[in-house]
């Protein structure tokens, strides 16, 4: 599988993660603009994925500077630009605030000298991320057995990172390890990205998986049939609450409800130590027609409202433990979660 995102040739190449599991179409990305809108309409998507486009993002609209004269505030311009395009995601500002530091160290060389650095900085956030997702993975294969049986939720996989994973590498990783488990996917309406991108990563990798819709959860919990539950995360502040895909909170609940084990695997990249709580953390609100359509297809009357928000807010009481690159933490969080910093 070629990689989520990629510098070739002067350009940020992605696979269109609309087009899947279908098509596997790439696209090109010339500048700033272009890394914005693909991050804004979802051809790339997922916290850690998104942070590398950013960053990249950066390195594409400085690379297209003449005149040092403009430097500060075109530079400025180009971090608003991605600053806007999503507001949940930690790592896109986390991205963003490490371009800055270097931009900030490096103002004062040449020109075509703070290009290649700012450059280099954004393919070592790139490759730095399959590293930190593997040591993810090492960890919270860990916490699985043979037979065991594991719910995802959206999709925190290769294709949500520059090409791991999290949740999924903690299942990819324990699946290379030799465990023989089995994945229950649900669809995460209503952008279906667990029935689209993560049963497209899973049939890939071989692990065995079942398609499930997000309602049928609780039953499966219920009749046992689900040993543990592993998500992804957007932003997690410094009390442990996380904001993920909406609809981990209702599955954390059941989970608690039955005796489940709920993990969140992320990177440090995705804490955001200045939050107090999750009541802090900004939840966007999605287009409408992701709710009223289907590919393309009006599922609901044409004149229907919707909500659509893409995130909710799962309290750090339903959460067994974080997996990071620096181990499995346990509550209290608050306590425990300080020591990352």
């Amino acid at each position: 599988m070629k990689p989520t995102i990629e510098w070739k040739d002067g350009k940020v190449v992605m696979i269109d993660q609309r087009r899947l599991p279908l098509e596997e179409i790439y696209v090109e990305c010339a500048d700033e603009e272009q890394v914005a809108a693909a991050i804004e309409t979802m051809i790339i998507r997922g916290a850690p994925a998104i942070g590398v486009a950013a960053a990249y993002g950066v390195a594409l609209g400085m690379m297209r500077l003449t005149d040092a004269a403009d430097l500060p505030s075109e530079f400025a311009r180009i971090q608003e630009r991605l600053r806007r395009t999503r507001p949940t995601a930690r790592n896109l500002f986390w991205a963003l605030e490490r371009m800055t530091g270097v931009f900030d160290e490096q103002k004062e060389r040449p020109l075509r000298a703070l290009k290649e650095r700012l450059l280099d900085e954004a393919m070592a956030v790139d490759r730095e991320d399959e590293g930190i997702c593997r040591r993810i993975g090492a960890h919270g294969a860990a916490l699985i057995k043979d037979g065991d049986t594991i719910l995802t939720h959206c999709n925190a996989g290769g294709l949500a990172t520059a090409g791991y994973g999290t949740a999924v590498g903690i299942i990819r990783a324990a699946w290379e390890a030799g465990r023989k488990i089995q994945v229950f996917v649900d669809e995460t309406r209503p952008f279906l990205q667990g029935a689209r991108l993560t049963a497209w990563e899973l049939e890939k990798l071989g692990v065995p998986y079942r398609v499930i819709t997000d309602n049928m959860a609780g039953w499966l919990m219920q009749k046992g049939e689900i040993s543990m539950a592993v998500v992804g995360a957007d932003r997690i502040t410094r009390n442990g609450d996380t904001a993920n895909k909406i609809g981990t909170y209702s599955l954390a609940v059941l989970a608690k409800e039955n005796g489940i084990p709920f993990y969140v695997a992320a990177p440090l990249s995705t804490f955001d130590f200045s939050l107090e709580h999750g009541g802090q953390i900004p939840i966007e609100e999605r287009p409408a027609a992701e709710v009223r359509e289907i590919n393309g297809r009006l599922i609901v009357p044409p004149e229907a409202c919707v909500r659509n928000p893409a995130f909710d807010v799962t309290p750090n009481r339903y959460i067994t433990a974080f997996v990071t690159e620096k181990g499995v933490i346990r509550p209290p969080f608050v306590e425990n979660l300080a020591r990352l910093r």
